[in-house]
């Protein structure tokens, strides 16, 4: 009997240690490690609604235009005709449309870049997960300006260069005017007298130029998007997309 006692209180024991065991283990090994499938496809999700968000947002009317940080204006070498195009009557709202019609084209690009973006990141392979994953906040906003820009900016210019060519008052583009301008400049640049003087000849192609701030935009706006997803717990609207970024939480903490 009392053998039998004995035995019973033994299991008690063991049983009652097994389970602060598996409590003990339950709390200091964690979750389960994230797989090779759940990076892949949370990097991919988290590109795809941050691209999303940003196009969404800079193919709004005002998107480009009313954002100071994304707006495009003109180079710094057309101030010379924008200081002297407003001493003429109307002049300062010429120029105010001029950089209007710009953002606006931009603007209207921005409504087609999502099939791009998404193009690309269905082409992500692991390792760009991982690397994204582990990287600097900008991580996955680099992999994509490396591997759309080239398409994003065939899809921009012939938009940035349609509303740089229209006509305005006096029958002269933008586009006209700008290379009158930058035409004297560098005349005169290169002339024994500007040589003398140090000045530099302008190179600068107001289509690239402006193609190439409204793609600086674009990306701006996608990094904001991904940072978002990367601190902010409540940007993370799928269980995919907490699990993913919840352990780079992990990791800070």
């Amino acid at each position: 009997m009392k053998s039998r006692v004995t035995i019973l209180i033994l299991l008690a024991f063991l049983t009652a240690g097994c389970a602060e065991l598996l409590n003990v283990l339950s709390t200091t090994t964690g979750p389960a490690p994230l797989t090779e499938a759940e990076v892949t496809g949370g990097l991919k999700e988290a590109l795809i609604t941050g691209a999303k968000n940003a196009a969404l947002r800079l193919a709004a009317e005002n998107g480009y235009y009313g954002d100071a940080l994304v707006k495009i204006p003109l180079p710094d070498e057309a101030k010379v005709i924008v200081d002297n195009i407003s001493r003429i009557p109307g002049g300062e709202k010429l120029v105010e449309d001029v950089i209007l019609r710009i953002n606006r084209a931009a603007e209207d690009a921005a409504k087609e870049v999502a099939p791009i973006f998404v193009n690309s990141v269905t082409g992500m392979t692991i390792t760009d997960a991982f690397n994204i994953l582990n990287g600097p906040d900008n991580a996955a906003t680099t992999y994509l300006r490396n591997t759309t820009y080239d398409q994003l900016y065939q899809l921009y210019k012939p938009r940035i260069q349609a509303s740089t060519e229209k006509k305005l008052i006096g029958n002269i583009s933008t586009k006209e005017s700008w290379n009158t301008l930058t035409s004297k400049w560098n005349t005169a640049a290169n002339s024994i007298a500007g040589r003398i003087a140090g000045l530099k000849p302008v190179s600068t192609d107001l289509d690239d130029f402006l193609t190439s701030k409204a793609l600086s935009g674009m990306f701006l706006k996608v990094e904001g998007e991904e940072l978002k997803i990367r601190k902010e717990v409540s940007a993370r609207i799928t269980p995919v997309l907490q699990r993913v970024f919840g352990s780079l939480d992990n990791k800070i903490n």
